[in-house]
């Protein structure tokens, strides 16, 4: 049962997701390109805005380029150019909580922006609240 369970979820749902991605977009596109618009952005507060936006895009780009790496590199790599395994957890631990932290503030000043202030809040619709 098991793996029965590891060949669906690794091998076969992953082409699932790829194709319901592809074909909701290709259909979104072709069908109601015009029809989802982005509402005013409000560029009220916008040092928050800004620090904000900054510090959880760096952060998840960051957290992106650290599982790239530590993930698709081999081990023979590291052991080449002189890093043991214990200081590669290191600086993945360090790094990666660095990285967490950056998007955790970003997005609690985001967070903050949308739902304290008066006049973006007044301009945001339950959507854009929930997400």
């Amino acid at each position: 049962m098991a793996d029965y369970l590891n060949q669906f979820f690794f091998g076969v749902y992953p082409y699932i997701c790829l194709a319901v991605f592809v074909v909701g977009n290709i259909l979104r596109f072709d069908h109601g390109q015009y029809s989802w618009r982005s509402g005013s952005s409000q560029l009220l507060r916008r040092k928050q805005l800004v620090l904000g936006s900054i510090l959880f895009h760096v952060g998840i780009l960051i957290i992106f380029a650290g599982h790239f790496v530590g993930l698709l590199t081999p081990i023979w790599v590291f052991d080449a150019i002189g890093i043991s395994h214990g200081a590669k957890q290191v600086l993945a631990i360090v790094a990666g909580g660095l990285a967490g932290l950056m998007c955790l503030v970003g997005i609690l000043l985001l967070i903050h922006r949308r739902l304290f202030d008066a006049r973006i809040r007044a301009t945001s619709s339950f959507g854009d609240t929930s997400i």
